[in-house]
């Protein structure tokens, strides 16, 4: 039965092979030539639709340099459009804000931490790469490079299938460079999940899988051809010494210190690291649900009680007498280093924000370091 989960940017498609860059080519003109001019305008100026979105039919110009492809995704801030870039000869992710204030403003925000990220990156961030930005026709567009599926999208390909042990290594070693790439940076990204996580490429391959539908049947699963990833979607990142608003992250990775009002920081991000690699690991998020009494029930649930002082300090009255679960659900999905990613994943899931590891401490832990 398929999970309820909140998607702001839901993507279609993700084992559909893209036509050849060399098809492309063929397919355009060069830019520069009258015949290129004449044919590659924008479109007649349409209303945006009731929410502000922009109005589009594939195949169309996003001014006469970007070409638009398909739709790879929707959420509350627009619209996401691969388009192949006449002057560049590549295709790229388009994020075309819908044309309201507060989006806008929000964008605005996001293209200064883009363009923050870009400018110290030493070739390792592991964060999507801002191409250009432009205002056009009342919208924010953010051009990026254009990645492959988000690990959301494999999981739920797979049938929320784990992923083996040694890809979750790799994609927790990068997902923490990034993460440890943007603290440095004094920036927080607040909204780490899976959905937001992709990898670079979208090759994979298929494997048959363990279960069989039939005795003469056997069931496939994904796995992709390359572990690199980059993280995206920071429009709510937010810097340490900006004002923090009280509610951040999304449910299913949110850490306990937001959901009792005590403030949050840098550690808010690794609690999420640790959700998501659990989640990678077993199939399945560890905490769903959608209300805060029953969220912290959970976490006591499979970490133990909350510590007495995180709770005076809040206006909670919870039951602090759960059994702990943790070391269960590492053992009922990961064969080999148990020991060590049950080690790093309580370190990631402290209670107390000011025990729990740094995006450091957790990159030099055993299980990276050690990984047989």
């Amino acid at each position: 039965m398929e999970r309820e989960r909140t998607r702001k940017r839901p993507r279609l498609a993700w084992d559909v092979a893209p036509p050849s860059v060399s098809e492309a080519q063929r397919a355009l003109p060069v830019p520069g030539d009258e015949e290129f001019e004449r044919k590659h305008v924008s479109p007649p100026k349409r209303d945006d639709d009731r929410e502000g979105h922009y109005v589009f039919n594939l195949g169309e110009n996003l001014t006469p340099r970007y070409k638009i492809l398909s739709k790879m995704g929707e959420g509350t801030f627009g619209r996401v459009l691969e388009c192949w870039d006449r002057q560049t000869r590549e295709y790229v992710a388009i994020k075309v804000v819908r044309s309201i204030r507060k989006y806008r403003d929000a964008a605005m925000l996001e293209i200064d931490v883009l363009q923050q990220l870009a400018k110290n990156n030493r070739g390792s961030s592991r964060c999507v790469q801002i191409r250009n930005w432009f205002d056009y026709r009342s919208h924010v567009c953010i051009v990026f490079e254009r990645l492959g599926p988000s690990l959301f999208d494999f999981l739920k390909r797979n049938k929320y299938c784990p992923f083996p042990v040694d890809l979750v290594r790799e994609f927790g070693r990068q997902l923490l460079e990034s993460v440890a790439y943007m603290h440095e940076l004094r920036l927080i990204h607040t909204d780490l999940k899976p959905e937001n996580i992709l990898l670079v490429s979208s090759e994979y391959v298929k494997l048959p899988s363990y279960k069989r539908v039939s005795s003469d049947e056997t069931q496939f699963r994904c796995l992709p051809k390359s572990s690199a990833i980059k993280l995206i979607d920071f429009g709510s990142t937010t810097y340490d010494n900006q004002n923090h608003s009280s509610i951040v992250s999304t449910r299913h990775y949110r850490a306990p210190e937001i959901i009792l009002g005590l403030g949050w920081s840098y550690p808010c991000d690794l609690w999420s690291v640790g959700c998501i690699l659990i989640e990678l690991c077993s199939g399945e998020a560890l905490f769903q649900t959608h209300e805060n009494l029953e969220h912290l029930a959970m976490m006591e649930r499979v970490l133990g009680s909350i510590p007495e002082l995180m709770i005076r300090r809040s206006n909670f009255v919870l039951d602090t007498t759960r059994v702990a679960a943790f070391q269960d659900i590492v053992s009922r999905n990961v064969d080999s280093s148990r020991s060590s990613l049950t080690d790093l994943l309580h370190g990631l899931l402290t209670y107390d924000p000011t025990k729990r590891l740094t995006a450091c401490q957790a990159l030099d832990h055993i299980f990276f370091r050690n990984p047989t």
